[in-house]
Formats: structure tokens, C-alpha cells, sequence
């Protein structure tokens, strides 16, 4: 499991949560690690997490993927400092919560920017290096991209997307060497929530609820999701592409009761 060695991976959405538990995942496997967020100060401090477990400094790269210089700034300091890419985690995501009858475009747009926009421009600018290496891409989904759930309209519709980008830039790129995957998660102990509004005393009603929509009776952990990255971006995962694993305690087999 240590064949991550040496390999270059470009992880978006690293400075908190699935992004920073996955940068110190494939730190750990001695990957070469170019790390993407808004936030420099948490970006700085997953770096240092990443050399305390024995990795060379990751390169870091403050971007805002819904700006598209941005995002072509990203691959191009990633590539000049490697050399190469074989790798890339779209891991980014908001979340805003709203139905059909309350969610304004307002917030739509910018849901569907950075999950679904965003994802696509990034993945399309790291395709031909990732053809040069036979790499791998790795989409972080969410277990509402394959089931719908009440009020948070706009993120299901965009982890549906990625979702469809998944399967379908597997067929587009299988004949190149190039493996796309995504994981979907259940909920996972994160500040997703908290950032779309929700209060520390709703958040934790929330999880208590979960333990009724999991079967597994408990929310996930962020590095169980990272373990499933890194996984899929591995040569154990060799003969694996357009598959959708789904890192949920069971919440996509579980019937409402």
C-alpha cells in the first residue's frame, strides 16, 4: 500500500475536513502534494501536518475555484513544480440548503460553480497531464448524488453532476490509461454544515438523527473517507473505473421507515 510514493496529487479543498484528512493520507504514503483552499492560514497548517508525518512540503496554492484564472493558476504552479501529475482529488464543495419553493438563484449559482463548474474546468486543464502519466482522478460526491434528500436542493442536483462527470470522463479517458472514480460519502464530521448556517445545537440534532439514517448508527469520520481516496487513487484499485463508492454507514441501502 505504499505504491502512492512519488506520486504527484493535486487535492482541492485541503485546508479543512475530507481534503486536509486525505492530504495526510497520501502524506503518509509518501506522495507529492499540491494543496488547494481558501483559507492560507488552515492550508499552511495541513502542510505542516503533512512534514510531521514525513512528507516533503506540499506545495501551497490559495485559489477561489469558482475564479477561472484561478483555477488555471492552480495546474500550471502544480505542473512547473513537479514536472507532472498523477493524481487530482476534486474534493471542494459548498453547501446552502433550500427547496424548490425557498432556494434562490442566489444561491444556486454559486453552489453549482464550485461543485460542478469548477470541478469540470480543473479536471479538464489536468487531463493531458494526467493521460502523460496514466494517472487517476478522484471525485468526492455525496450519498445525495445518488438518493435525494429534503431541502438541500441545489447540492443534490450538483453532486448528481459530478456524479454523471464521473461516469462519463471514465469512458472518454479508459482507452487513454486514465482511471475516474468518485466517493460518496454519508455525513461526515466536518464544518460543511456549520459554513452553510447551521447552529452547533442544530448540528447536533442532526448527528443524532443520523444514527436512525445509518444504518451503521453513527456518522463518519473524515479520514474513513480519505482511506477510501486513497484507495481508489492506488494500483489496488487498478482495474477500477467509473464507480461511485459510497462511504455512508449504509444510508444508500436504508428504507424509510
Amino acid at each position: 500500500m505504499d505504491d502512492l510514493s512519488g506520486k504527484v496529487a493535486l487535492i482541492t479543498g485541503a485546508s479543512s475536513g475530507i481534503g486536509a484528512a486525505t492530504a495526510l493520507r497520501f502524506a503518509r504514503r509518501g506522495a507529492k502534494l499540491s494543496l488547494s483552499g481558501r483559507n492560507e492560514v488552515n492550508l499552511q497548517r495541513v502542510g505542516d501536518e503533512c512534514v510531521r508525518v514525513g512528507s516533503e512540503r506540499p506545495l501551497v496554492v490559495v485559489a477561489e475555484l469558482s475564479c477561472e484564472p484561478d483555477v488555471t493558476n492552480l495546474v500550471d504552479t502544480t505542473v512547473k513544480k513537479f514536472g507532472r501529475l498523477d493524481i487530482l482529488v476534486n474534493n471542494a464543495g459548498i453547501l446552502d440548503v433550500g427547496t424548490i419553493e425557498t432556494t434562490s438563484l442566489e444561491q444556486y449559482d454559486p453552489v453549482m460553480g464550485v461543485n460542478v463548474r469548477a470541478a469540470f474546468q480543473l479536471t479538464m486543464l489536468c487531463v493531458p497531464h494526467l493521460i502523460a502519466t496514466s494517472g487517476n482522478i478522484v471525485n468526492v460526491s455525496s450519498v445525495v448524488g445518488t438518493r435525494p434528500a429534503p431541502g438541500v436542493l441545489a447540492y443534490c442536483m450538483s453532486k448528481s453532476a459530478m456524479d454523471q462527470m464521473t461516469g462519463c470522463t471514465a469512458l472518454e479517458l479508459a482507452s487513454k490509461g486514465v482511471r475516474v472514480n468518485s466517493v460518496n460519502p454519508g455525513v461526515i464530521v466536518t464544518d460543511l454544515h456549520s459554513r452553510a448556517g447551521m447552529t452547533g445545537e442544530e448540528y447536533t440534532k442532526f448527528r443524532e438523527q443520523c444514527k436512525e439514517t445509518h444504518p451503521l448508527g453513527r456518522v463518519g469520520d473524515a479520514d474513513e473517507v480519505a482511506q477510501a481516496i486513497a484507495f481508489l487513487a492506488s494500483s489496488s484499485a487498478s482495474f477500477i473505473t467509473g464507480e461511485h463508492l459510497h462511504v455512508d454507514g449504509g444510508a444508500q441501502v436504508a428504507c424509510p421507515r
